[in-house]
């Protein structure tokens, strides 16, 4: 498959929020790159041209905003390439969602932001490190990753292994899972009581109020069309080839109470990668570990970046 078209040019406005722990950096530049089939993807640039370049890919109901701490750290010394997947944040819904179109959509914003032959490290969080799983083969991807972060997430199974509901596994909690997850009911306004459901479902009991708040505000702003839309795709993930195909050094982080991509998924993974570089497994943390372990996970990006990473400065 050839990589996608990409053109710049601004993106339709979409309020996103940010989380409680401050704003990121205004970005340096917001471009729109084009996918395969045609879908505008917003994109941001922060941080100074030549640096050391970095792409954060989202999970399933967040946006850009989820990437804030990594972003606002990284933004010193590094170009963070960041954009919302199809439905989310600022990227308008498609007709055609699917793990071919987030492989396409990655390409799309890898070709409209790297130079030819310009590597980056690339960091997924949950759908974001399904999205790097899907593009992992194809040529675009090979040709600007330099190595990748994997974030609490899984290449198939999902909905078998989740524990979000307190069941013995078998067929009863997987059916009832799906259901659930891929509920088309509202979220609603985010109140106290959406609150605690977020966190039991996608957090470690010890996190902090405002992370809390912070990835509620996000999760509550993706529309239920398109949280549901996804949701099907998820149920249905086959990406075990990927891992399988994911040659660059790759490291993985999953928290130990993540009961949507449970540690199972990551050691799974870590054991057929072709070059793991690393499995980190967080006591206590949830699935929401960018957010809930910012200090970390920014730092096992810069220690990509350090190790395999070139500056373009001075080229």
């Amino acid at each position: 498959m050839t990589s996608p078209a990409a053109s710049s040019g601004a993106s339709t406005p979409r309020p996103t929020p940010r989380p409680a722990t401050g704003p990121t950096p205004g970005p340096v530049h917001e471009l729109t790159a084009v996918s395969a089939d045609g879908t505008p993807l917003h994109v941001e640039v922060h941080g100074r041209a030549g640096a050391p370049a970095v792409v954060l890919a989202h999970g399933w109901t967040c946006s850009t905003a989820f990437w804030a701490d990594q972003i606002r750290d990284l933004a010193a010394d590094h170009r963070v390439i960041a954009y919302d997947q199809r439905g989310h944040g600022r990227t308008r819904p498609s007709a055609v969602c699917s793990t071919d179109t987030l492989a396409d959509d990655l390409e799309a914003v890898l070709a409209a932001t790297l130079a030819p032959g310009e590597q980056a490290v690339i960091a997924g969080h949950s759908m974001g490190g399904m999205t790097v799983l899907a593009a992992a083969a194809r040529d675009g991807f090979r040709e600007h990753a330099a190595a990748v972060l994997l974030c609490s997430t899984g290449a198939s199974a999902l909905v078998a292994e989740s524990t979000v509901l307190p069941l013995p596994p078998g067929r009863l909690r997987t059916w009832l899972t799906r259901h659930v997850l891929g509920s088309r009911a509202p979220l609603g306004p985010v109140t106290p009581v959406a609150k605690r459901i977020l966190k039991y479902a996608t957090m470690g009991a010890g996190s902090a109020p405002h992370m809390v708040d912070a990835c509620a505000r996000i999760v509550h702003a993706c529309p239920r069309k398109v949280r549901h839309t996804w949701s099907h795709v998820l149920n249905l993930l086959d990406l075990d080839h990927g891992v399988a195909a994911l040659s660059v050094p790759t490291a993985v982080i999953v928290g130990t109470g993540d009961r949507l991509t449970p540690p199972v998924h990551a050691r799974r993974i870590a054991a057929s990668l072709p070059h793991c570089v690393g499995l980190t497994e967080l006591p206590g943390l949830g699935h929401m570990t960018p957010v809930e372990a910012p200090e970390l996970v920014t730092g096992r990006i810069r220690e990509l970046v350090t190790t395999y990473a070139q500056s373009k400065e001075g080229a």
